[in-house]
């Protein structure tokens, strides 16, 4: 074999080595960037309490289960994260219909009757919205689960509407987070946790 085509020969194997390189590069990367703790689903995550900032970005597609007495209930909701913002009064006004995560609005579903606010809620999806407040929250079950925030909300397909006060964490809650609690066999509450503050809101099964 002459000199040029050596020459070729070693350019064409190096060529094709850090290709080989480059592809395994990037299914490492691709691995690391994939990781997230507790998921459940391809595109939805269950969050864990967490006080320090995660390397995900954006607000992330997760859900909640549960079950008070004989009702199971799944809340599925986009949630935020803390990042170092100031959240209660700033990227979450005061006074204002809020969608209580991000993206689209949160919805709760259950399999039977539940008793929220001391009114029948019949098994079915619905919105939970809440009014933030300095001292108390308003938190609301509403018909039109199907919409982009608050765009298409309309009061007059609220259900119910319960007053709550806001408790204060002593540990930061750096993505927010929803739980099913079961008190007992028949009551229960649905939880917010964000920042430093709980939000809680007192069910009960009719089963």
């Amino acid at each position: 074999m002459n000199k040029p085509n050596i020459i070729l020969s070693l350019a064409i194997a190096l060529l094709f080595a850090a290709c080989g390189n480059k592809q395994t590069d990037n299914k490492t990367e691709d691995v690391q960037t994939s990781k997230s703790p507790d998921k459940t689903k391809s595109d939805v995550i269950v969050i864990s309490a967490q006080s320090e900032p995660d390397t995900l970005k954006g607000s992330l597609p997760a859900q909640a289960d549960g079950k008070v007495g004989g009702t199971e209930i799944k809340i599925s909701y986009h949630s935020p994260a803390v990042r170092g913002r100031i959240v209660w009064g700033g990227l979450v006004p005061y006074d204002k219909v809020w969608v209580t995560g991000a993206h689209m609005a949160t919805s709760i579903e259950f399999n039977q009757t539940l008793l929220i606010g001391g009114k029948e809620i019949p098994a079915g999806t619905y919105a939970l919205f809440t009014i933030p407040g300095k001292d108390e929250w308003t938190v609301i079950i509403n018909h039109n689960w199907k919409q982009h925030l608050t765009d298409k909300y309309d009061p007059k397909d609220d259900l119910v509407r319960v007053k709550v006060r806001p408790e204060v964490e002593e540990n930061n809650q750096e993505r927010l987070r929803y739980v099913v609690e079961a008190d007992d066999n028949s009551e229960g509450e649905i939880v917010v946790y964000w920042e430093k503050l709980e939000i809680s809101l007192p069910v009960k099964s009719t089963h």
